[in-house]
């Protein structure tokens, strides 16, 4: 008897694209909660290859932060052709999530402003973050936004201080508007998802600071801090889940 054969359909994996700016600014717990929901995860640090193309991404983009600034173009050839990217993937729907200076680079790739050395000294720790309605709608942070307010990790000093055009304000902290935003399929954040107790403290020594007390203090508050993130790491691993079922 001949038995007909079937065509056997086999979901290819999601797949997610770690863009890295800076070597002292890893993915740190991020990667192990994108692995965690099924997502393959892969690194591309910046500062010794090409930037890529959407086609080389996989299903979406997480763009983390650096020690440099979105205007060291002299320094970092790589800036402008990735604002270029950032264009080119929220044109093409492919979700995004820009951190830190991701999301500084994210404002200005849309029009947005990002004053460099904020007078005001940036944040350094935990902070508690204020959510808009429309942060607590929207299908990337309403998991975290289910109050009023979230504590987050913070290290920058450059802020965005005008949105671009079209964005959407997710969040704000008590001394900076533009916590949170999305444009298209693109959500900028400020704050440091990803960051451990450890990494904040490496960060705070890099800057002079008390590297033990920022630990200490980081630790504290992680039990917040970490839940959040990792319910910002299911929520994207989600989209990427969605868009790699429509691909």
């Amino acid at each position: 008897m001949k038995i007909a054969a079937y065509p056997v359909f086999m979901p290819r994996g999601v797949q997610a694209t770690i863009l890295q700016p800076d070597p002292h600014v890893p993915v740190d717990r991020f990667g192990p909660w994108l692995a965690s929901s099924r997502v393959l995860v892969r690194a591309r640090p910046l500062w010794s290859g090409p930037v890529p193309t959407p086609a080389d991404v996989g299903d979406g983009v997480v763009l983390l932060g650096g020690t440099m600034s979105v205007h060291d173009r002299a320094d970092h050839p790589w800036i402008d052709p990735l604002k270029d990217l950032l264009v080119q993937l929220v044109e093409a729907e492919v979700p995004v999530l820009a951190i830190c200076l991701g999301h500084q680079l994210l404002a200005e790739a849309f029009g947005g402003s990002v004053t460099v050395a904020d007078p005001g000294g940036g944040e350094h720790g935990a902070h508690e973050i204020f959510w808009t309605g429309m942060g607590r709608q929207d299908p990337l942070t309403e998991r975290i936004a289910v109050g009023a307010t979230s504590l987050v990790a913070e290290s920058h000093s450059d802020v965005v201080t005008v949105l671009p055009p079209g964005a959407t304000l997710l969040a704000s902290s008590e001394r900076y508007a533009n916590q949170a935003f999305r444009i298209g399929s693109a959500v900028g954040v400020q704050f440091h998802p990803e960051a451990s107790p450890d990494l904040m403290g490496r960060w705070a020594e890099l800057g002079d600071g008390d590297a033990r007390e920022m630990r200490r203090s980081m630790q504290r508050h992680d039990t917040e801090v970490s839940r959040n993130g990792r319910l910002l790491a299911q929520a994207f691993s989600g989209q990427l889940r969605q868009r790699s079922l429509a691909a």
